[in-house]
């Protein structure tokens, strides 16, 4: 009788654990979004800045700490990005955030929900910019300006 209670106790909490109810199964979860964050890091670390032949990442424009990412539901996911312009004045903050944008509204494997953010006080406009990109009609009005939309697909290239 003890062992078949050990072996039900076992099932159980194994049962738990995989279903991610038990404290172990719990603790994956941050896992999870560790790697989706990491994988969202992987994508947009590459975008080349629109001035210089340097990446996002060469300039510390984006860092995987910038990236978060949260679980609204089973399949469906919140991506938070907080980028740094290399200055407060940056013209260009404006474009980079859109090529964050494009590049993670193609490329990303599981669905999401996208917020763009400059980081706070690294921007002297960022509360404007920061309503700009993650307003859709003005995202999809920018990429069908065709030199925008040039410039564009230049920094989100994937390099050889």
């Amino acid at each position: 009788m003890e062992r078949l209670s050990g072996l039900l106790s076992w099932t159980l909490s194994r049962v738990l654990w995989l279903s991610g109810l038990s404290e172990r199964g719990a603790a994956r979860q941050p896992r999870i979004m560790e790697e989706k964050a990491l994988e969202v890091y992987d994508l947009i670390r590459t975008i080349r800045d629109p001035e210089k032949p340097n990446t996002l990442e060469e300039l510390e424009v984006v860092t995987e700490s910038c990236v978060e990412v949260q679980e609204i539901n089973e399949e469906d996911y919140l991506v938070i990005i907080r980028f740094t312009p290399t200055v407060p004045h940056c013209s260009l903050a404006t474009l980079i955030g859109l090529c964050l944008r494009v590049k993670l509204q193609r490329c990303l494997p599981f669905k999401h929900k996208l917020e763009i953010y400059i980081s706070e006080g690294t921007h002297s406009t960022e509360e404007d910019i920061n309503k700009q990109i993650n307003d859709k009609e003005r995202v999809a009005a920018a990429m069908e300006n065709p030199s925008l939309r040039g410039i564009v697909e230049q920094c989100v290239l994937e390099p050889d």
